[in-house]
């Protein structure tokens, strides 16, 4: 049997850092992963949506995850998420995270070109065995991959006996019962959307990975231990408040990351910088409505936790 207690709590998407020219900044992602390891979270998603992936070159992405397991590995856990839009790629960053130490190397499918699905297990195979002695993680998101996980694709990848695990972040919370019943008990399956990690979780999800997470982890650690706890109520109380949180967020004209770095200085005092374009920057006229939305993180922790 497979040990999935790693995968089971809050595990961030770990922020795209940079310095004030836009380049990478190894010193500001070594602070993030201080501070998110002081904030009890499980573990951190490296290299994803939320690390701005698809705009960072081989070497960056090899740069941040060196920062990343330097400062936390073995403390916590770490998955890295390694597809590019091509195979020579997508296996150089695998190899490169195994050789690192990481629990689990990710990957979305292939995005632009509608590939059959014998050709997406063929690149999902073809990352894993860059990795051989690591845990592999199916991401499903079909609103931006612009496919989606099938039933079929799905058992054809359970041959692989490294593949451990699906984060999906496809809307429907049905999606996770389907994986978790078809990959048994030592298979983990990861809630996606944010905004219904206590839906996912009461379907069965063994822990989130989430965007929003880690601008305000305690919100998420909380209702993750009253999931556990068996206190539904309360934990949907919380869900509604930091969903409330996201929709803020998300009014605001800049890009919600870019929103997000915003808030973790007026909070934390962290300065991770900026978005890189073409994402859009926070437009200065937004100022009022991103500290409305630290206040609101502010005041949801107080109360519950």
């Amino acid at each position: 049997m497979r040990d999935i207690t790693r995968y089971q709590g809050i595990i961030p998407a770990f922020y795209a850092c940079y310095a004030e020219d836009g380049s990478v900044s190894t010193e500001r992602t070594a602070a993030l992963a201080r501070h998110l390891l002081a904030k009890g979270v499980k573990g951190v998603y490296v290299g994803g949506s939320s690390g701005e992936c698809i705009y960072q070159s081989v070497e960056e992405r090899k740069a941040v995850l060196e920062t990343v397991m330097k400062e936390v590995g073995g403390k916590m856990t770490v998955i890295a998420h390694v597809a590019c839009n091509n195979t020579q790629d997508s296996m150089e960053l695998a190899a490169h995270a195994e050789s690192l130490g990481v629990d689990a190397v990710a990957s979305i499918p292939p995005i632009y070109f509608h590939l059959p699905e014998h050709a997406i297990a063929q690149y999902w195979n073809d990352i894993s065995s860059a990795a051989p002695n690591t845990d592999f993680v199916i991401y499903n998101i079909p609103q931006l991959a612009g496919v989606a996980l099938t039933m079929p694709l799905f058992r054809e990848m359970l041959k692989n006996p490294k593949v451990a695990a699906v984060k999906n972040s496809s809307m429907p919370v049905q999606d996770i019962q389907m994986f978790k019943m078809e990959g048994g008990e030592d298979f983990a399956v990861f809630n996606g959307p944010d905004e219904q990690l206590v839906s996912g979780l009461a379907m069965g999800a063994d822990g989130g990975i989430g965007g929003t997470y880690g601008v305000m982890p305690e919100l998420y650690i909380k209702m993750f231990d009253l999931c556990r706890a068996g206190d539904f109520e309360t934990a949907r109380k919380i869900q509604y408040r930091a969903d409330a949180i996201i929709y803020a967020m998300c009014a605001c004209r800049g890009n919600l990351y870019a929103v997000m770095k915003e808030i973790l200085k007026l909070r934390e005092g962290l300065d991770i910088g900026s978005v890189r374009k073409p994402l859009p920057a926070l437009v200065p006229e937004d100022m009022d409505k991103v500290k409305a939305c630290a206040a609101m993180i502010d005041e949801a922790i107080k109360e519950f936790c």
